[in-house]
């Protein structure tokens, strides 16, 4: 497993998304390295981290057991964001005892009911997975994804990240459809910040708000603009986030 430490305080475990790896873990919250200290892994598959087992999120959550072990760190506050969301809260059901907060940030969201029908495959096909496609797609990231075209270069290099992109699209995005009644969130004992926006093309609004519902002790907030990477919201971001952590420190 790759990944970074930086900072020093209470911890936040950083979890990233798809197309992710320890650089975009780290870059996604290193305005807190001054404050807390920060442990951002590449997620199985991404940016120097092998597959252990089957890749799935319970697999994925354990790993951080080790690291965290490894690293002689007790407790986290543990951070998700979008597809990484899923591994964090696996980690805060399976590993209460580890977790003194779940923060959510554009996060997949359980379901409220079993779902009839969901997708197997969950992410991009497999030929766009590469540096050129990428490139030659990325005036769309804006209209499709509201992301700006930009972003591409926080996903290179794209053959780094293909294997991990590959398992969130086959276990990891499916995995709260497919196992939803592994995923008892009523019964999450940490307090959880959940952070999104109404304008979020990649994670659905209308879920998100369903399923906050399900989260015992939650501070929900709510941004009307911002997208998936919730643009424009830094400095409001950080004074909750730091916040929710000092109220439960």
């Amino acid at each position: 497993m790759a990944y970074v430490v930086k900072g020093e305080g209470e911890t936040i475990l950083s979890v990233h998304g798809i197309f992710g790896g320890y650089d975009q873990a780290y870059d996604s919250v290193k305005s807190f390295s001054s404050q807390y200290r920060i442990v951002a892994p590449s997620r199985f598959g991404y940016l120097g981290s092998d597959v252990k087992g089957d890749g799935t999120p319970a697999e994925q959550a354990k790993a951080f057991v080790e690291l965290l072990d490894k690293l002689g760190i007790d407790k986290v506050y543990v951070l998700g964001q979008s597809a990484g969301g899923t591994i964090a809260i696996r980690f805060a059901l399976d590993y209460p005892e580890r977790v003194k907060g779940l923060i959510l940030f554009s996060s997949a969201m359980p379901f409220t009911e079993k779902p009839e029908k969901y997708a197997e495959y969950a992410g991009p096909p497999s030929f766009l997975v590469n540096d050129c496609a990428m490139f030659l797609i990325s005036p769309l990231f804006e209209p499709i994804m509201g992301m700006e075209p930009s972003t591409i270069y926080s996903m290179l290099p794209i053959s780094e990240r293909k294997r991990g992109v590959a398992l969130d699209a086959s276990i990891n995005n499916p995995d709260m459809a497919r196992n939803f009644h592994d995923y008892k969130i009523e019964s999450l004992q940490a307090p959880t910040l959940i952070l999104a926006a109404k304008d979020d093309k990649l994670v659905g609004f209308e879920q998100t708000e369903q399923a906050v519902k399900r989260f015992p002790n939650r501070t929900s907030i709510f941004f009307e603009t911002g997208g998936h990477l919730m643009v424009g919201h830094s400095e409001k971001i950080e004074r909750a986030v730091v916040k929710f952590i000092d109220e439960n420190d």
